[in-house]
């Protein structure tokens, strides 16, 4: 069982021009990009109006343009089939369009696929408040929602690392994931490095204060969107499945 540290730092740095930031633990470099959801309008996506996935932040941004909003922010926001499907849970303005994946990894597959290192968990909005919830946890209480999207493995589940991590890991590639601090502050990262998931997840807990904190992708399938940072990250999958983003 992982055992619970002291935070480095309490609370959050201070938020730039905008919602992202650089941020750094342990040599380590990170783009954070934080939100009140009380101030904020976080979204999920995943298909336009002809049916069909969006890919690209890009074509995100110009559906939202000609709805009459600007997209400021946007991230990968879980796994996905090779037809930019959501592996598991997808809900979008209350509307559950695909269910919980509560099934194991397929038999014989090694190494276990990142999605099945139980327990994976759910992201979720509701209103102006969000969490991060293992999958059992979730389907179990079944909470009030607008935005929901499931991936996995957790990071931090109540303030304690998961299970299968290893300190010193040599599994290493760029990854994003989400976590949520306090009442409806919600906090995207995407390292700019690569690290492994117990760094990552240290980052999440001890930098961030995440008591909880959701993996959402990694090495190719990682991406960022942000204007003031002149960041509008490719796919190397061919395009994205779920995206979420902020709208103003």
């Amino acid at each position: 069982m992982a055992i619970l540290l002291a935070p480095l730092l309490v609370g959050v740095p201070a938020l730039a021009d905008g919602p992202c930031r650089s941020d750094r633990i342990d040599g380590a470099r990170y783009t954070v990009c934080s939100f009140d959801l009380a101030e904020s309008d976080l979204r999920l996506f995943w298909r336009g109006a002809s049916g069909q996935p969006y890919r690209s932040f890009s074509a995100l941004a110009e559906a939202v343009e000609e709805d009459g909003g600007v997209l400021t922010f946007a991230m990968n926001a879980g796994m996905f089939r090779t037809d930019f499907t959501p592996l598991g849970l997808y809900i979008e303005d209350g509307r559950e369009l695909r269910s919980a994946n509560t099934a194991d990894a397929p038999a014989g597959v090694r190494p276990v696929p990142n999605f099945y290192k139980k327990p994976n968990g759910v992201f979720y909005i509701r209103r102006d408040d969000a969490g991060v919830l293992t999958t059992e946890r979730f389907v179990d209480v079944r909470p009030e929602t607008d935005y929901a999207t499931q991936s996995g493995p957790m990071l931090v589940i109540d303030g304690a690392f998961h299970p299968a991590f290893i300190e010193g890991s040599r599994d290493r590639t760029r990854r994003t994931g989400v976590g949520v601090s306090g009442s409806g502050m919600v906090h995207f990262a995407i390292s700019e490095g690569q690290i492994n998931f117990h760094d990552f997840a240290r980052f999440f807990r001890d930098r961030l204060g995440c008591r909880n904190a959701l993996f959402l992708d990694g090495g190719r399938g990682t991406g960022l969107y942000s204007p003031k940072l002149s960041r509008n990250d490719v796919s190397w999958h061919g395009g994205f499945g779920p995206i979420v983003g902020a709208v103003e």
